[in-house]
């Protein structure tokens, strides 16, 4: 048994770690702090007799917030506006034979944006599963517990998460490979600036993920129809838009008539098409980044 300021205690010992835990599943230090709180505030309604194990408690109280809040967010196709927007860095993608040391010092973060692209392609009960189990050890059974299904079904759905993680492509792996991604990116632009919709959807995956971080949140979308709408909304706008090096690797970036940036795009490339798209259109942020000018004369 245990008293209502032995639970207070529990709480804050507990706190940093569920913290970690919010965090991973979230992705949001923002909304982690408020279902870290949510799970206080419900555990000081508690009679403290009544829990016999306060930190499994917290756990799976923390873990069904956490997927209720992504679930939110699916259904909204958004996430909060405090979501931590990753760090670009943008330079000229000169195809000189052999990588730069400014692309080898920035490449480790690629691989960070394609982690993004794949959690966020999750779904809530895979993503929670694979966090707990992966990242902190929790047995099946409890995580069972907490998405209210059998101990194997939270196997099963931890398994489904990791294989699609496992399938996050590597860096560049040579220069064959950059060759490969710039091909991807050269055939998007090409087929966004003629209007070929049919050879917009070859070039990309059917189930591409779209991040798009505003300045008002965070919209993820999945499905190409998605990015080929986009595209049609587009048409007959003077936008210029061309290949730039993104994190060390072949994105996008984009300016308008009067050559203010308008949005940068990191390009996830596998297999001879784009899976995973993470654009920054927020003017802000936009203002603040170091990019290249747009070409003289264009």
């Amino acid at each position: 048994m245990t008293t209502e300021a032995s639970l207070a205690e529990t709480f804050d010992r507990q706190r940093p770690r569920l913290l970690a835990v919010a965090d991973r599943v979230l992705g949001s230090r923002a909304d982690a702090e408020d279902a870290v709180q949510e799970a206080w505030l419900r555990l000081s309604r508690q009679d403290a007799d009544s829990i016999e194990n306060v930190a499994g408690w917290l756990t799976t109280v923390v873990g069904r917030i956490c997927v209720d809040m992504l679930r939110s967010r699916t259904s909204r196709a958004e996430v909060a506006a405090t979501a931590e927007i990753p760090e670009f860095v943008v330079t000229e993608d000169l195809d000189t034979g052999e990588d730069s040391p400014e692309d080898a010092a920035v490449l480790a973060d690629s691989v960070g944006l394609a982690m993004l692209v794949v959690l966020g392609s999750l779904r809530p009960d895979e993503r929670l599963a694979f966090v707990l189990h992966d990242m902190f050890a929790v047995p099946f059974a409890e995580i069972g517990q907490i998405l209210d299904r059998s101990g194997h079904a939270a196997k099963m759905l931890a398994s489904r998460a990791r294989r699609k993680v496992q399938g996050v492509p590597a860096p560049t792996g040579g220069r064959r490979r950059k060759q490969e991604q710039r091909e991807v990116v050269d055939a998007f632009l090409a087929a966004a600036r003629d209007g070929d919709f049919d050879a917009l959807l070859r070039v990309l995956d059917p189930d591409v993920t779209w991040q798009r971080y505003t300045a008002t949140g965070v919209t993820v979308g999945t499905g190409s129809d998605a990015i080929v709408a986009a595209v049609r909304r587009g048409q007959g706008t003077r936008v210029l838009a061309r290949r730039v090096a993104v994190n060390g690797e072949p994105g996008i970036l984009a300016w308008g008539p009067t050559g203010r940036p308008l949005g940068v795009m990191a390009c996830v490339v596998d297999g001879g098409r784009l899976v995973g798209i993470v654009s920054i259109i927020d003017p802000g942020r936009l203002a603040r980044m170091s990019l290249p000018e747009p070409p003289a004369g264009d």
